[in-house]
């Protein structure tokens, strides 16, 4: 009873250290969360890589179960029969040579049985033997190419959010700019130097921005879900992305004279490894024509008495060893048909890699073309809103000295919001296109 409470305890103990470990992880992240511990989250509590993990668990005892045919195979068994009517056998009469029917045995039979068998060549435990860490890898490279797509996705609604929120920020920078042009429009119409135009320019630039945001807020809520659900997130936690924009400007830069290596890539190599199984499959119904060999050992206990009371006061045991050797002769073509399909499926995967290699090319090519596209397009925003900014400056002090008319500052305040607009989402662009470009390179790291 103690021993029970005691296991019921730490029982309770376990999952509540798992439930506090799990609350202090999402404690942290509601509190600050960088790119790179939303990607440590993710990679520990996507539902994609838990079952992948389980996967990997689920191979390593298919592996251990299909190992287990080497070891003996012991089994025990027990029967207990009661004739109704004895069998007969004919005996000849010692005297005339005449076969008369004689019952033999006894009513009440029962047997206990302990056989032992080993296997010493069977192409089935021979398979399983040399797949065994092929199908391990198999397992394990499926989680790798899992963890890359989280990376990748986590990463991508990561950039997707902090974009939109800088939007946000950008034009509340843009609502104040435009609230004080308003009051200074006002101020000049109220004293007639202005007509009533410039005030209206203002306040229609004004809500227009304010509209704006509100677009933009309301999207940071559904694009917080999207990243909450490729993190693996709570739905309902509380989750606070933090990023440092100078950080995000310098990871923009990439290694454009890299060389494109298909057997880097995780796709690549699960397909040699597919290749490996089918090789080995190749061999297995090839070792269809060799015979089965095992060895075994029996001991049996016999009891034998016309009285059932009486049944196990004597045994009669008996035991035995033997071979087996078991060849086939003739499956009608199985065999052959079996092994060409096994070496037709090696043919077709080679032309699987085939594709994958032209594929892999095709992508990088792509991809790599759209990043230098996306960073030609970043840098000359970027010089693009230095010089929106000296415009507005320029321009906004000419309209305070009464030299430009308030419609030149609607414009250039339009073009410089436009401006850094632009910028960051140019920002981002580059950074999910740098991502596509490590993909296709095999080199994203987990």
């Amino acid at each position: 009873m103690n021993k029970t409470f005691i296991a019921f305890l730490f029982t309770i103990g376990w999952f509540f250290s798992i439930d506090v470990v799990a609350q202090k992880t999402t404690d942290s992240l509601a509190r600050q969360a960088y790119l790179a511990d939303c990607i440590q989250y993710a990679l520990g509590h996507q539902p994609v890589v838990r079952q992948s993990i389980i996967d990997q668990d689920i191979a390593e005892r298919t592996v251990q179960s299909s190992l287990a045919a080497w070891y003996p195979q012991i089994n025990a068994s027990y029967n207990l029969l009661h004739y109704l009517k004895l069998p007969v056998t004919l005996i000849p009469n010692a005297t005339t040579g005449e076969k008369q029917p004689v019952s033999l045995g006894a009513a009440n039979t029962s047997t206990a049985s302990l056989s032992v068998t080993q296997s010493i060549f069977n192409r089935d435990v021979l398979l399983a033997s040399r797949t065994a860490d092929v199908y391990r890898t198999q397992a394990t490279q499926t989680t790798v190419r899992n963890k890359i797509d989280v990376v990748v996705n986590v990463s991508k609604a990561f950039y997707d959010l902090i974009l939109t929120q800088r939007q946000v920020d950008i034009l509340s920078q843009d609502i104040a700019r435009l609230q004080r042009s308003l009051q200074d429009a006002t101020n000049q119409y109220q004293s007639g130097i202005v007509d009533k135009t410039d005030p209206q320019r203002a306040k229609i630039a004004l809500n227009n921005s304010l509209a704006q945001r509100k677009q933009y807020r309301d999207l940071i809520g559904a694009k917080y879900q999207t990243l909450k659900q490729t993190m693996g997130y709570p739905p309902n936690s509380q989750l606070a992305v933090s990023y440092d924009t100078l950080q995000l400007v310098r990871e923009v830069a990439l290694d454009t004279l890299q060389l494109v290596n298909p057997q880097n890539r995780i796709e690549y190599q699960l397909l040699q490894t597919q290749g490996r199984l089918l090789d080995a499959n190749v061999r297995y119904n090839r070792w269809a024509y060799l015979p089965s060999v095992s060895a075994f050992g029996n001991y049996n206990l016999l009891y034998q008495n016309s009285s059932f009371g009486q049944l196990y006061s004597l045994s009669f045991p008996n035991s035995l060893v033997g071979l087996t050797l078991t060849l086939p002769i003739f499956q009608g073509g199985r065999r052959i048909h079996q092994t060409k399909i096994a070496e037709l499926q090696v043919q077709r995967l080679n032309w699987d890699l085939a594709a994958l290699n032209s594929a892999v090319d095709a992508e990088y090519a792509t991809a790599l073309a759209n990043y230098k596209g996306n960073l030609a397009n970043y840098l000359a925003l970027v010089e693009n809103q230095q010089l929106a900014e000296d415009v507005y400056r320029v321009i906004n002090l000419q309209y305070r000295s009464g030299i430009k008319t308030y419609l030149d500052v609607t414009i250039a305040e339009a073009d410089l919001r436009t401006a850094r607009l632009n910028v960051f989402n140019a920002l981002y662009q580059v950074l999910v296109s740098k991502l596509d470009v490590q993909r296709s390179l095999g080199v994203i790291q987990i």
